[in-house]
């Protein structure tokens, strides 16, 4: 057959099937239509180079890449220069704070080194031995004749160079700005949250301004990136778990108006801590310079009742130190709180020679030097007993810091409220009431049958929804004037014990608040603060799950020996119950043999790999739209 002819077959095939389906169609069969292919709308790929993890501290800023190794780490510090001349200078405290100097607070320090010394006695050394107390006395006698050695003449340390009047000097440099310079300091982070008081700088635009300098120099000098090119870098911000929200709003619209970042998450640092660490849940304990924060992390999810924040961490453990140096005759004789150079001694100090090892006892010699600008490079020597071990037990018996009348505790605040926000959890708790007594007094009127009997279950519902629905709000209103925080049933049940249920609402938040107010002032030690976090989680089964993954981040517990020491107090104090219940308790100090101090940032890198974030940006025009109410839209946490 030629091709002629094939080509005439196939032709004659063709025809034969368009009239088979012409015949089909007048039947009423339809051939079925395939559907117009619709291009799907494109994911936009994340590349993780182009996003930015930056985690604020309350001493240390640490900012990267999310595909660096090792964040930059700055002194979160900036100097701005006075705008007049003849301005008083400024300077923001670094291991000073309020609540020292009351009269009771030598009394406090003094009962609290005492519980410290019974605690250390009590404990037995790994051989079964009691440590032998060394006194004070011992160490003074030979530290008092202690004359320092020069090592040269000069520190060859300098300050900072302010000859060309620069009007702001950040992270090293402004540490090294001259006392005698045209310079304020601020530290525009406290405690873990906004740095906002009375004095200059200290107006919430002032602080902004601060952070927006600091981030923006980080940024353009540590990882060479211009700000104009902010627009195609995304943001990922790791806030505290317990969080001001006024605070991260403001920060929010910062990084995203003011900077221009394209896109943000916010998520909290113990949830970026399990990431970091690998871990599904844990017991996280944030131990840091200013603040010790907790919470119980399951699955990714931060429980609300467990976290809990306590206003002390690694600079009182410096500055209880400097204190027990004093006691000990301490050498270095010209060395101040109210110096920045000497707290940045103090501070090397005791990371080098504190310890929770109980194993070393006895007076040990040591060594230190000081490099300061315009003086020669001395070198001291000192002699040290319990001193090392003493200071850091402050975590664990925090009335040694000797801080009264403070706030030293800390609970999840409920929400004030805000005007950008109307659809706040005060709004959702009314018309939630409003639809359950609207179901209830529908279910009425069909059980009650009877002439005028409408009228009257309208006016009852009515009467129903208006006092059902001012009960939240009241109580909300009343919590937001009062402070009073959101614990919850189950953390109300841990400060408040059961069966009181039957108390008039009044009363009930009257005795809620005078034990929150009295929970409040005190100082939970790190053992108990742990115990108490576990312990107002919902089930058994969490609580099992927490006494087996408590891990320890932050650089304020990098101690030796702190592993050990953390796991035998938790263990002696966790309820009998539980010691059957749990196989095994564990403290994590060094997932992963990473630092402490980097693992919450690196869960946020972690973070910004991962394809469920994806519906947790947040873009600057939704941003610029929609504003506050995309944090309760996106955020990972219940905002």
């Amino acid at each position: 057959m030629t091709q002629a002819e094939k080509e005439q077959d196939n032709g004659k095939e063709k025809e034969k099937e368009r009239e088979k389906e012409k015949e089909r169609e007048q039947r009423g069969v339809k051939r079925p239509i395939a559907p117009p292919i619709i291009p799907e709308p494109l994911q936009e790929q994340i590349q993780s180079n182009f996003v930015i993890v930056i985690h604020p501290g309350s001493r240390t800023l640490r900012i990267g890449r999310a595909t660096d190794n090792i964040p930059v780490t700055v002194p979160h510090v900036i100097a701005r220069r006075h705008k007049q001349s003849g301005q008083p200078r400024y300077e923001d405290a670094w291991l000073l704070r309020d609540g020292l100097n009351k009269p009771e607070s030598n009394e406090q320090r003094q009962n609290g080194l005492k519980m410290v010394d019974q605690a250390i006695w009590s404990k037995k050394m790994s051989n079964g031995v009691r440590r032998t107390p060394v006194t004070a006395e011992q160490a003074r006698a030979y530290n008092c004749k202690i004359r320092p050695a020069v090592l040269d003449s000069s520190s060859r340390v300098k300050w900072t160079n302010t000859a060309h009047h620069p009007p702001h000097l950040i992270g090293e440099e402004a540490l090294y700005v001259k006392p005698t310079d045209s310079y304020n300091i601020h530290w525009p982070i406290v405690r873990g949250q906004l740095n906002v008081h009375s004095g200059p700088g200290g107006s919430m635009t002032a602080v902004l301004a601060d952070l927006e300098t600091i981030w923006s120099h980080v940024i353009q000098k540590n990882l060479e990136i211009p700000l104009k090119d902010l627009k195609y870098y995304r943001c990922i911000l790791l806030v505290p778990d317990i969080y001001n929200r006024q605070h991260a709003k403001e920060l929010v619209s910062m990084l995203l108006i003011n900077m221009g970042f394209s896109a943000i998450i916010v998520h909290q640092e113990s949830v970026c801590a399990t990431f970091g660490s690998g871990l599904s849940s844990a017991c996280v304990v944030d131990v840091g310079d200013q603040k010790t924060s907790l919470c119980c992390v399951e699955d990714g999810v931060s429980h609300r009742n467990s976290r809990l924040s306590l206003a002390y961490g690694g600079a009182d453990v410096t500055r209880i130190l400097f204190w027990l140096l004093q006691r000990a005759g301490f050498p270095y004789r010209d060395c101040q709180l109210s110096n920045r150079l000497d707290c940045q001694l103090l501070q090397h100090i005791k990371e080098t020679l504190c310890h929770l090892d109980q194993d070393i006892s006895g007076l040990q010699d040591h060594e230190f030097q000081t490099r300061f600008p315009d003086a020669p490079a001395l070198l001291f020597q000192v002699r040290l007993g319990d001193e090392k071990l003493q200071a850091p037990m402050g975590l664990f018996y925090p009335s040694t810091f000797g801080i009264v009348g403070q706030k030293m505790t800390s609970l999840q605040y409920r929400s004030q409220g805000d005007s950008e926000d109307p659809h706040d959890e005060l709004y959702l708790l009314a018309t939630h009431s409003k639809q359950d007594q609207s179901s209830k007094s529908a279910t009425d009127r069909k059980a009650i049958s009877r002439p005028g009997g409408a009228l009257d279950s309208d006016m009852s519902g009515q009467g129903g929804i208006g006092e059902l629905s001012e009960l939240p709000r009241g109580s909300g209103s009343s919590g937001a004037m009062q402070g009073e925080t959101d614990i919850g049933a189950v953390q109300g049940e841990c400060l408040m014990g059961v069966g009181e249920a039957e108390e008039p609402l009044s009363t009930h938040l009257s005795r809620k608040t005078a034990i929150m107010n009295q929970f409040e002032g005190k100082a939970l030690g790190l053992d108990k603060a742990i115990l108490h976090s576990i312990d107002c989680c919902a089930s058994d089964e969490t609580k099992r799950k927490m006494y087996s993954s408590i891990l320890v981040v932050g650089g304020g517990l990098m101690f030796h020996g702190a592993q050990e020491f953390l796991l035998h107090r938790i263990i002696n104090k966790m309820p009998p119950s539980f010691r059957r219940l749990v196989d095994n308790v564990e403290v994590i100090t060094r997932p992963k043999d990473m630092d402490p101090r980097l693992i919450s940032w690196k869960g946020g890198a972690v973070l910004a790999c991962l394809d469920t974030t994806q519906e947790m940006w947040i873009y600057q025009r939704e941003w610029q739209r929609f504003g506050v109410r995309m944090l309760r839209e996106r955020a990972a946490f219940v905002w």
